[in-house]
């Protein structure tokens, strides 16, 4: 049942043929328009033939388009489709870079390997530049490195920057392209067919192309009136396989495996506390960041899990297991990877590293009780560091001892957490 599934199909010949199938598709399509001749291509920046603005923006609102109608029936999970993170000032860079060897070379990189493809001359010598280019610049990125990784938004869309909904953004993108198309039928006859105002028709000519345009902004209409699927929804195409890693506690973890991690350098470690700050205050892990549990619907908060390397480990603590279980559901169902839950919560926490008894202890009913707010200020949130400097009068005896996981053999636990990476499948003339 869809969404469908293709996450197997990654790394296998399967996988590269459909990507080769689609790059030589992409590219006879690019050549049947004319493309691998400079002179077409150059003749867009002098307004005498807009047949690049055309192709291009044609694909980009039709694949808006189809992507969002796709999600909005629930035959594509969105969140699972790459796009490209933002880098807003070497953006804008790298493009008037790219532009301004569009114009000059007569090709972009993606154009050039079609010209090469057909044997001429120009696209041969343009790819030879591209290459040497890349040489060039994976020799010096070392000295601007600040500067390339600066200003970065990570997976940030229009509808994000101006606070509309999917749909909305996917209808006003379909107008503004009829409206260029528009323009461009008319710039092409006053600069390259040389008309006079007066000759030259204001009514599309084509009828085949407004009939054309009337069904794309039909069907971006059908996507904002539908709507995009709401966290319920997507988290019912996962349900069946994620209610039963809960049920297999596939997803608690021992908090010694999270204090193995913490000491492993090549695995980032991302604690995310959904407690109360009077809580949070009381008694926390060390490095943990408070949330409340309505942020896990925020999306600029979820944009940002989304965006963090592959080698990160996200884990959701709260008091016991079930606030940290709801909020586990919820960012599942937008995409989140390698997302796991402490078991136990913070109780289970400190049953594996108690606090000093000075600090607290239980009561009879089991309750831990507090003499202290003590924050991250106590050995038993930091089982992974050797404590110091023990700032509470009654931690004295603790000084230059072995911290709980320093010296000491590891309690045994299971191990749960696999890294999963994600698969950055992407194109395009550029």
């Amino acid at each position: 049942m869809a969404p469908f599934n293709l996450a197997p199909l990654a790394d296998t010949v399967g996988y590269a043929l459909i990507f080769l199938l689609i790059g030589v598709g992409f590219g006879a399509v690019l050549e049947m328009s004319g493309f691998g001749d400079t002179r077409k291509l150059a003749a867009q920046f002098y307004m005498r033939d807009m047949t690049v603005l055309k192709v291009m923006f044609t694909a980009i609102v039709v694949a808006a388009v189809l992507i969002f109608l796709a999600s909005a029936f629930g035959l594509l999970d969105y969140s699972r489709v790459w796009v490209n993170p933002t880098y807003l000032v070497p953006g804008i860079v790298g493009g008037l870079i790219m532009g301004v060897g569009f114009i000059i070379g007569g090709f972009c990189p993606g154009t050039s390997l079609v010209a090469a493809s057909t044997l001429k001359v120009d696209g041969m010598f343009f790819v030879l530049g591209v290459t040497f280019g890349i040489f060039l610049f994976g020799e010096t990125v070392g000295w601007f490195e600040g500067f390339f990784n600066s200003t970065f938004y990570g997976r940030f869309t229009l509808a994000d920057w101006l606070g509309l909904p999917y749909g909305v953004v996917v209808v006003a993108l379909v107008l503004m392209a009829l409206v260029m198309f528009w323009g461009a039928e008319i710039a092409e006859a006053y600069f390259g067919e040389r008309k006079a105002w007066r000759d030259i028709s204001l009514v599309p000519r084509s009828r085949g192309k407004v009939v054309a345009g009337g069904a794309l902004l039909a069907l971006a209409l059908v996507v904002a009136i539908k709507g995009q699927p709401t966290i319920e929804d997507r988290y019912s195409w996962i349900a069946e396989e994620a209610e039963q890693q809960l049920r297999d506690r596939a997803v608690f973890v021992d908090p010694a495996e999270v204090v193995d991690l913490k000491k492993d350098f090549a695995v980032s470690v991302e604690i995310l506390d959904l407690r109360s700050e009077a809580e949070f205050n009381l008694f926390h892990i060390a490095g943990a960041r408070r949330i409340d549990p309505g942020d896990v619907r925020d999306p600029s908060f979820v944009r940002a899990l989304l965006a963090v390397p592959d080698n990160t480990v996200t884990f959701l603590v709260s008091s016991v297991e079930d606030d940290a279980v709801r909020a586990w559901r919820d960012l599942r169902a937008q995409g989140v990877l390698n997302l796991y839950v402490i078991a136990g919560g913070i109780e289970g926490w400190l049953e594996r590293y108690p606090p000093p008894s000075c600090v607290a202890e239980r009561n009879p009913s089991g309750a831990m009780v507090w003499r202290y707010a003590v924050g991250d200020r106590i050995p038993a949130a930091h089982p992974f560091a050797r404590w110091k400097d023990p700032p509470l009068p009654c931690a004295v005896a603790t000084v230059g001892e072995p911290a709980h996981g320093e010296g000491v053999v590891t309690p045994g636990y299971v191990k749960k957490v696999k890294l999963q990476r994600k698969v950055a499948a992407k194109g395009g003339c550029g």
